[in-house]
């Protein structure tokens, strides 16, 4: 039997934003009843062309519709870039984890949403076209290369555990595993990566004032709400929410889906931001 966190358990039994959105801006379908999950996805965008409403309508176990409310929660707010950088792996890490068999359902999710800002900008979704390589569940090569580079799978069985592609005759596996060996054979050696000088205490406190001044107090504004930094203890932020932002229910997603992403970005990826009381 599967072990799935609370937070799995909650976003299952209690789903957010259910349903399907009359004349959305985008909209998506994934997978196939026949193949056992379907997850079909809409949107609504404000006049900032941030997403405003996002439904799903799902056909699937527990873990798709979790990661399907999981999703719709993640997209609320964000601009349609912003979205489009959501990975299955923010997915599952925003539920506290999924069964390694099934994270296929966050991949689904990821899927979908990139498929309907496809479909809204009028451009064909990138990674669909190729050679069906699994029969049984209809996945074809150039999803099981990308889901191996995505999340650097090695093996049969996590290719299976992340796109199903293998799961049913198994008589793919053989090709499964010549994508897999192409893929890392190809893989060019990476650069070394750029160290940056460490930063002084007063450094970081000044780049991370300037990052919330531009980068995130004009968004949070433009709801009505603001924050306010109250101070820096080693890599934690502390921070007060104002206005709007302080009764909101969905503060704290907003604090680590945006605040401290964007800190962690322009500032350092160390960074961790906490709502304290000032």
């Amino acid at each position: 039997m599967w072990e799935y966190t609370d937070k799995v358990k909650d976003h299952f039994l209690n789903p957010r934003n259910v349903g399907e959105i009359e004349n959305p801006d985008g909209v998506a379908e994934i997978g196939s009843i026949a193949c056992g999950d379907a997850l079909k996805l809409s949107f609504k965008l404000d006049e900032q062309e941030r997403i405003k409403e996002v439904k799903f309508k799902t056909f699937g176990c527990a873990s798709a519709i979790a990661t399907a409310s999981a999703l719709t929660e993640m997209a609320k707010g964000k601009t349609l870039e912003e979205a489009s950088h959501i990975t299955n792996k923010d997915i599952a890490d925003y539920l506290g984890g999924l069964p390694d068999e099934k994270m296929h359902c966050s991949v689904m999710g990821q899927q979908a949403l990139e498929k309907a800002i496809e479909n809204y900008r009028g451009t064909p979704a990138a990674g669909k076209e190729g050679e069906i390589v699994c029969q049984c569940f209809g996945v074809t090569d150039r999803e099981i290369e990308s889901a191996v580079k995505e999340n650097h799978l090695t093996t049969v069985e996590e290719v299976t555990n992340y796109t199903k592609a293998g799961g049913g005759c198994g008589k793919c596996h053989e090709k499964i595993q010549h994508i897999i060996d192409t893929v890392y054979s190809q893989a060019e050696p990476e650069a070394p990566k750029e160290v940056k000088p460490r930063l002084t205490n007063i450094q970081k406190i000044k780049m991370i004032e300037e990052t919330i001044d531009r980068e995130i107090r004009p968004s949070l504004r433009h709801d009505g709400g603001d924050i306010e930094l109250i101070d820096v203890v080693g890599n934690r932020v502390l921070v007060a929410t104002r206005g709007a932002c302080t009764a909101c229910q969905a503060s704290q997603q907003t604090l680590k889906g945006f605040v401290e992403l964007k800190l962690r970005d322009l500032v350092s990826p160390e960074l961790s931001v906490e709502e304290v009381s000032p």
